[in-house]
């Protein structure tokens, strides 16, 4: 009876409370769950479910923050309080005179230490707030990190005419190679973020067999695996076309710091370029004719990943989310993530692209950085379980081979 005479006197306290609890039963049934987990039982996947204790939890993502793209842009704003790190710059000269810089944070004096070779996003760098969370969360375990920063980014000069795109691996190759060479016998894994993981995902998938003599095992965040459909979806109107609006004035941006080397006589029309309005416009005028794609479609389809897992031989993870502006959730691989020995893939049902936030205010912990630490120590804590892992792929790559040659 009390309860009755508060509500009717006090009737928007009443509401109030109603919609708070509302809420929250919302966000517990609809947002906190256990990641989606596809892949073969296989070596691989005993070794993930037995070390990475992150993917036997609820993602709890933060409860004032579930929407994708808040997550995706409150994600970079929270980290703004995050330490500057003073980064050790190598620049490394490549074959046809274009130039990308290896910004290291070593974990110690030595060699021989284990390397996580970090490849930044579409405009991203060693300086962007997302890299920064990843390198300090695996240096505080003892892991030296080195962030790619791809030509024109990270205040690099443009060398050539030639910039970096999804589908070409070349600049990855060489600096995996020269990893290899100036630290022998240093195990090395790849994490790549968005475009850097396609860049990765294409250097597997065009390497194959060499791609395992450069890395124990790669990581990848958030990538758009069909990016034909990932960028149907960032061209929906509202704040979808936004973002995408946004990207390309980051995209033109980069192309008109370069401007001295961007003018000129080329295939691309340096005026036509700076106009563009969507990611589309930019690719079709700029990137595909810098890589000689037909088209912007013909770059996309090109670029994505999701029917080629079987050519990957490396032990390989993905973490995506199921709300990721660039990745519908119906073009995550799951069936051939499932028929994989050593392909994993991780969805969970909230995080954004790049989000992965947790915690009322989540200025330090973020479940991405957490499932990574956690994988990437694990892996270098047990060097010699991940040959047995990585003869299993062998062996099952060839069997695939011997399966498409008969067929």
């Amino acid at each position: 009876m009390d309860w009755l005479i508060v509500c009717s006197e006090c009737p928007r306290t009443t509401l109030g409370l109603a919609a708070f609890v509302a809420y929250i039963v919302y966000y517990i049934a609809q947002a906190v769950k256990r990641p989606l987990f596809a892949c073969r039982n296989s070596a691989w996947r005993a070794f993930l479910e037995q070390n990475i204790t992150v993917l036997r939890e609820p993602y709890w993502p933060t409860p004032w923050c579930l929407e994708s793209r808040l997550q995706t842009f409150f994600a970079s704003v929270a980290r703004v309080f995050l330490p500057n790190i003073e980064y050790k710059r190598e620049v490394l000269r490549l074959k046809d005179g274009g130039e990308v810089a290896l910004d290291w944070h070593e974990a110690n004096d030595r060699r021989d230490n284990p390397v996580a070779l970090v490849l930044p996003g579409l405009t991203g760098a060693s300086d962007s707030v997302y890299v920064i969370g990843m390198v300090l969360s695996l240096h505080k375990m003892g892991v030296s990190c080195a962030v790619l920063n791809s030509r024109g980014t990270g205040g690099m000069e443009l060398k050539t005419t030639r910039t970096y795109c999804a589908a070409n691996s070349d600049d990855l190759e060489e600096a995996l190679d020269h990893i290899a060479n100036t630290r022998p016998g240093a195990p090395v894994i790849a994490v790549g973020i968005s475009l850097g993981g396609l860049i990765i995902g294409h250097y597997l998938t065009t390497r194959k067999e060499a791609a395992t003599k450069r890395m124990v095992a790669a990581a990848v965040q958030s990538v758009p695996w069909n990016l034909v459909e990932g960028i149907r979806h960032i061209e929906r109107p509202g704040l979808n076309l936004l973002f995408n609006r946004y990207l390309a004035y980051c995209l033109k941006g980069l192309v008109s710091l370069h401007h001295y080397q961007l003018q000129g006589n080329h295939p691309w029309n340096f005026e036509e370029v700076l106009k563009s309005k969507t990611v589309r416009q930019f690719d079709t005028r700029f990137t595909a004719k810098q890589f000689g794609f037909e088209d912007a479609e013909h770059y996309y389809m090109a670029s994505t990943l999701c029917h080629k897992l079987d050519h990957i031989r490396v032990p390989f993870i993905c973490l995506n989310s199921g709300d990721d502006l660039f990745q519908p959730m119906k073009a995550n691989p799951f069936d051939a993530a499932s028929r994989s020995s050593h392909v994993a893939l991780v969805v969970t049902a909230r995080g954004g692209h790049i989000g992965f936030m947790e915690g009322l205010w989540p200025a330090k912990s973020y479940y991405s950085e957490r499932l990574f630490t956690q994988l990437i120590v694990s892996i270098f804590s047990n060097l010699e379980t991940m040959k047995d892992i990585q003869k299993e792929a062998d062996d099952h790559a060839k069997a695939l081979e011997v399966a498409y040659g008969a067929a």
